[in-house]
């Protein structure tokens, strides 16, 4: 049922005051359908859990949020298994019950905040592991038709950070339940970041999944604010992938700026690292900043307005642009 002019501050981690004209929400397949009759062509926005957006204003439309649930485990053999999850669940939660069940492939993704619907649809990565490493398919409901598809690894189109779902196919589809395909067996990945430093930290020398995914959590909370306690989106920039030839350009003047190798092409630059050298890390104008502890996150410390926080991240766009050559961008979804 569709209930009018209603408060959004509850379903954006940015914690943002603004209301949309007609809301609803659907925990099942059956009442999507029912509601996209009703909603015909106004102006529709299906919403997870609220973490990857930023409003900018009232919403003159339609939102509909997504809290289809479900775990279930669909295949298993001696080596893998595979689980079919509601689009509506939530990320974090799901990870800490493969961990509770012995299934490895996503501890290093741990703490990402949203829904499970979501992390296909980004393609979430955290860690050196991404969503398309352990991605088996999905279903979605197409918008227009009212008809479910099923997607598979190769129909996502995942990139960094990317999915058919953000690209040619942005707004068309509602997703409602994926499969992920999970190891039994413990092979871990801690190379990346400081995860061997936090299990040394521990004096862990055989490390489990769970204790992979502890650490994971311990670094994340160290850097990032907790959005109940004061609003974020998490990593509000993508870390850009620039041409080795501009790289080393760029090395010449920066002796330090650190990279990832991408392809024999292509490095990545982190996107937290050129805020910070340009003196953004920490910042606060009236209610909304930088975090102090992770350049990548804006926040909203009180009651700031979306428009603040984007005008924000548009200074610091330029800025990074004027200073190194490299344009930024949003990870954040900005919704007008």
């Amino acid at each position: 049922m569709l209930q009018e002019n209603v408060n959004l501050k509850p379903f954006n981690t940015f914690g943002i005051t603004v209301h949309s004209k007609y809301f609803a929400t659907f925990s099942s397949i059956k009442v999507l359908q029912t509601l996209l009759s009703e909603v015909k062509d106004r102006n529709l926005l299906i919403l997870g859990g609220g973490s990857n957006v930023l409003f900018q204003g009232d919403y003159d439309g339609v939102i509909l949020r997504n809290e289809i649930k479900g775990i279930e485990l669909i295949q298993e053999t001696d080596k893998e298994v595979i689980l079919k999850v509601g689009a509506g669940e939530n990320w974090h939660e799901l990870v800490l019950h493969a961990i509770k069940k012995g299934w490895g492939g996503i501890e290093n993704l741990s703490l990402i905040p949203g829904s499970v619907g979501a992390s296909p649809m980004q393609n979430i990565g955290a860690y050196g592991v991404e969503i398309k490493d352990v991605f088996e398919s999905l279903e979605a409901l197409e918008i227009a038709t009212g008809q479910i598809r099923t997607f598979s690894h190769e129909d996502c189109q995942f990139g960094y950070r990317e999915s058919v779902f953000k690209k040619e196919l942005k707004d068309k589809f509602v997703i409602t339940s994926v499969n992920y395909k999970l190891r039994r067996s413990s092979q871990l990945n801690t190379s990346y970041g400081a995860i061997e430093e936090e299990l040394n930290l521990r004096k862990i020398t055989e490390p489990s999944i769970k204790d992979v995914s502890d650490a994971v959590i311990a670094i994340r909370q160290s850097k990032l604010p907790d959005p109940k306690k004061i609003g974020n989106a998490g990593s509000f920039f993508k870390n850009p992938v620039i041409p080795t030839k501009q790289y080393v350009e760029l090395q010449k003047r920066y002796a330090n700026i650190p990279s990832y190798k991408v392809d024999e092409l292509n490095v990545k630059v982190p996107a937290g690292w050129l805020i910070d050298q340009s003196g953004w890390k920490g910042k606060t104008i009236g209610d909304y900043g930088v975090h102090k502890r992770q350049a990548l996150v804006l926040v909203n410390y009180k009651d700031a307005k979306g428009v603040d926080i984007l005008n924000l991240s548009e200074q610091i766009i330029q800025d990074i642009f004027e200073g190194y050559g490299i344009k930024l961008e949003r990870e954040v979804n900005i919704i007008h």
